[in-house]
């Protein structure tokens, strides 16, 4: 079976002056179908580099990237833009709600952006809240909000367009331990309904919820 990601040797390199910085280096990887996957490593070890690349946010300097098939790697911006919104979705340690508009406007966004007309933007809205348990308050902001109701609230806006892949950076990083418990048992439920899951994370706890664990170290993959 072909699988959802597959990274041959991808490598980003950032130009420092005279320097060059390589963030990863010859990195190869594949994440099948409704995997879930922790990616861990020190600061500097090419975490963060390697969720933007997969998540279509930045592309290789070296090296291909696949998604479901497609060349990433070979993508214009607009077509990142397109793979991004209509078979990713992203989950941030600061939430990146707007907190000025209701929770329902915050989940909608995506579909917004693709062009989903409105009332079929406010039926998967609502969906995908009442899947995080918050649907009934709906029109409320998202300051009315606890820290883990407002990571709920991002994993709905990152559900909504039923994305292939659900990328989640330092998912439990605001919050304390209990919520973050509960957010990741949120997590595991997904995954069990089908969704492929990648999570960035330096905590080991959070790390074992997941089937697999891919370590970096000066932007190579030295464990999988």
């Amino acid at each position: 079976m072909q699988p959802l990601i597959s990274l041959i040797d991808v490598s980003k390199i950032y130009e420092s002056g005279d320097i060059a910085v390589h963030a990863l280096d010859r990195v190869t990887l594949d994440v099948g179908e409704n995997e879930y996957v922790a990616i861990m490593g020190p600061s500097g070890s090419g975490k963060s580099t390697l969720m933007h690349i997969i998540g279509c946010l930045d592309v290789p300097t070296e090296g291909d990237y696949y998604l479901a098939g497609e060349a990433v790697s070979d993508m214009t911006g607009y077509e990142l833009a397109r793979i991004r919104n209509e078979r990713i979705g992203f989950v941030f340690q600061s939430f990146n709600l707007l907190p000025r508009a209701s929770i329902l406007r915050n989940v909608e966004l995506p579909l917004v952006y693709s062009g989903t007309p409105r009332r079929e933007r406010r039926a998967l809205a609502l969906e995908a809240l009442a899947q995080v348990g918050i649907k009934d308050r709906y029109r409320r902001r998202p300051n009315e909000f606890s820290g883990g109701q407002r990571q709920r609230i991002a994993i709905a806006r990152a559900l909504v367009n039923k994305p292939n892949l659900i990328l989640a950076d330092e998912p439990t990083g605001n919050l304390d331990t209990a919520t973050g418990q509960e957010i990741m048992a949120l997590f595991e439920r997904l995954h069990s309904e089908g969704n492929t899951l990648i999570v960035v994370t330096h905590d080991p706890t959070i790390a074992a919820m997941a089937k697999r664990v891919i370590r970096l170290c000066d932007g190579r993959v030295v464990e999988s």
